[in-house]
């Protein structure tokens, strides 16, 4: 059973910082492109970053570039969103998502090429 379980979020001010982790499960980890999305209050979810599954590509949206950044420790089958200068716009739940096992040198942006996803974690940003 595949299982992707977010943790880190919670509630910080403007300009503070935040780690969220993502914990995988009966997947093949190591050869998944993995995804963070959000979904702000009453918007649709939207793309905060991916990376592929050797860690050598990574894709940002312009709202976050510079303030986030993914990584993942294929050993600890993890993925980590560093969200540093937060803004009370990024307020969202935040989930983690997976592939299926692929060796592509482009990490997936759209939520479409995504097969598993985690239940979400809360962000809340404070003005």
């Amino acid at each position: 059973q595949v299982q992707l379980v977010e943790s880190g979020g919670g509630l910080v001010q403007a300009g503070g910082s935040l780690r969220l982790s993502c914990e995988a499960s009966g997947i093949t980890f190591s050869r998944c492109a993995m995804g963070w999305f959000r979904r702000p209050p009453g918007k649709e979810r939207e793309f905060v970053a991916s990376i592929t599954w050797s860690s050598g590509r990574t894709l940002y949206p312009d709202s976050v570039k510079g303030r986030f950044t993914i990584s993942r420790d294929n050993a600890k089958n993890a993925v980590y969103l560093q969200m540093n200068s937060l803004k009370p716009e990024d307020t969202a739940v935040y989930y983690c998502a997976a592939t299926l096992p692929t060796f592509a040198v482009i990490p997936p942006t759209d939520p479409i090429n995504y097969n598993y996803w985690g239940q979400g974690t809360q962000v809340t940003v404070s003005s």
